[in-house]
């Protein structure tokens, strides 16, 4: 009895975990071979405000004050009145902008390749990196049409399409050796890569919003993407 009470509470603790878990909470390895947090892309920190030097000793004003009746320049806009006129719930992650991405699985080879990188730039181009960022995953499974190594394949994106965004390790994305990054986005979205440039577009929270096939264009998309970042700096305004 006692056993199967603490096996019923285990599988709802796993349950509630696996419910709690978003795009930004797995790790993944970079073109570079390193480790990396996909929580990196969850927001883009602001600098902290520089420190106020001591006062001086005669009471004077210190260095770098404004005269009194003046302003200095973007000082509305500073980290620290931003963050003191945001909720608490923000000020627990101060300076943090929310993101939207698009995750996308990429080849080299594919009769997708320059059309969809060329407007997957763009789209970064426009709308990145502070409220939005594509994030691109190599893979050979579709066809082996990208071969080369992870290195190969940075230098190639960034060369010939002059691509700023992210770009990981090449990884599967079906089967049993798939990411868990690809599991996961398969799973909440319903829909699993059958081909290469497969979009998957998640919202601030992490979450899966939709995904489309590479018949689909990013222009196509383009929309929905400009409406999200478009509500991210709405909210922002009205909390500052």
């Amino acid at each position: 009895m006692l056993r199967a009470a603490v096996t019923m509470l285990l599988a709802l603790f796993s349950l509630s975990e696996c419910k709690q878990k978003d795009l930004y909470t797995f790790k993944v390895v970079n073109s570079r071979g390193k480790l990396v947090s996909l929580e990196k892309y969850r927001g883009s920190m602001c600098p902290k405000p520089p420190e106020r030097p001591p006062p001086a000793r005669d009471g004077g004003p210190r260095a770098g004050d404004v005269a009194p009746g003046l302003r200095s320049p973007g000082s509305r806009w500073s980290p620290a009145r931003i963050r003191k006129k945001m909720p608490q719930s923000r000020q627990r992650q101060p300076g943090i902008d929310s993101h939207v991405s698009l995750v996308v699985n990429v080849a080299s080879e594919c009769g997708f390749t320059e059309e969809h990188y060329r407007d997957l730039q763009q789209l970064q181009r426009d709308f990145g990196p502070y409220h939005f960022n594509v994030l691109a995953f190599p893979c050979n499974q579709f066809g082996q049409q990208e071969p080369g190594s992870d290195k190969d394949i940075d230098s190639f994106v960034r060369r010939v399409y002059g691509a700023s965004f992210p770009i990981f390790s090449k990884i599967a994305v079906v089967g049993t050796g798939a990411n868990n990054v690809f599991k996961y986005l398969s799973e909440e979205a319903g829909k699993e890569p059958d081909w290469n440039f497969w979009k998957y577009l998640i919202d601030v929270n992490g979450k899966v919003i939709d995904a489309w096939g590479p018949k689909v264009s990013v222009k196509e998309i383009r929309p929905k993407i400009a409406d999200m970042v478009r509500q991210i700096i709405l909210k922002k305004k009205e909390e500052l």
